[in-house]
């Protein structure tokens, strides 16, 4: 172990000039993020273990996000970002009650997360003046609200207990211009969150039918457990 770092440090001091980003310290970064897959709990307060781990499943998630990076040395960088992550899905049948009974339908579920994350980059000592290669991690706060609509009704949410989570990833830094680069980013998160949600009414008008909703708020869990990757255009001064 302690020759590998002893090989690390001296790869780094080795290439210490071409791990330099263009000699600019702070960058500005444009993210387009696709995430593989989220999920939606319906009933996590369950008592019963099945219906509990039961989930609405949800794929190709893409969001846009917007950081800040600052190069604390030849080696280091540090970045605070955001993003907004929106994606609706039709999927979960709801019971409602009619005139003569009662009536399942189909819903048009999701979520929508804001992460704020502040992350460590470290510089690969292998970076060359055009290919900047970092891996890193660090920590994030995560609030957003579930999505329901149906007919004339929506739902407000409040998330009920603040979220936090750590993330790893790997990048690359491509400088195609002087002071521009196009940036790739792989990163592992595993944000959740828990919310209760509140319909905007009690009586629904469903392709011209009146309903009425059997409870007036229930509880959900958001989990965005996918792979995320980044693709962006970075502004470096």
């Amino acid at each position: 172990m302690r020759i590998f770092f002893t090989v690390i440090l001296f790869l780094t001091f080795m290439f210490e000039g071409f791990s330099q980003f263009k000699g600019k310290n702070f960058s500005v970064v444009v993210d387009g993020v696709y995430t593989t897959s989220a999920r939606i709990y319906l009933n996590p307060n369950s008592s019963d273990p099945q219906l509990r781990n039961n989930n609405f499943p949800m794929s190709d998630v893409f969001s846009y996000g917007v950081s800040i990076r600052y190069r604390i040395s030849n080696s280091l960088l540090i970045a605070l970002g955001s993003e907004y992550m929106k994606a609706v899905e039709t999927g979960a049948n709801l019971t409602l009650f009619s005139g003569t009974g009662t009536r399942t339908i189909k819903v048009d579920d999701g979520f929508k997360l804001i992460p704020i994350e502040f992350s460590l980059y470290y510089i690969l000592p292998f970076s060359t003046e055009n290919f900047k290669f970092t891996m890193g991690g660090g920590a994030g706060y995560y609030f957003g609200g579930m999505i329901r609509t149906f007919g004339d009704a929506s739902v407000s949410s409040s998330v009920k207990k603040t979220a936090y989570g750590i993330h790893v990833m790997v990048a690359m830094d491509y400088f195609f211009i002087n002071n521009i680069s196009l940036k790739s980013e792989m990163k592992f998160r595993d944000p959740q969150f828990s919310v209760t949600s509140r319909y905007n009414k009690q009586t629904v008008n469903y392709n011209g039918e009146t309903l009425k909703l059997a409870q007036k708020e229930f509880d959900s869990k958001i989990n965005v457990d996918g792979v995320t990757f980044v693709l962006g255009l970075a502004y470096h001064f």
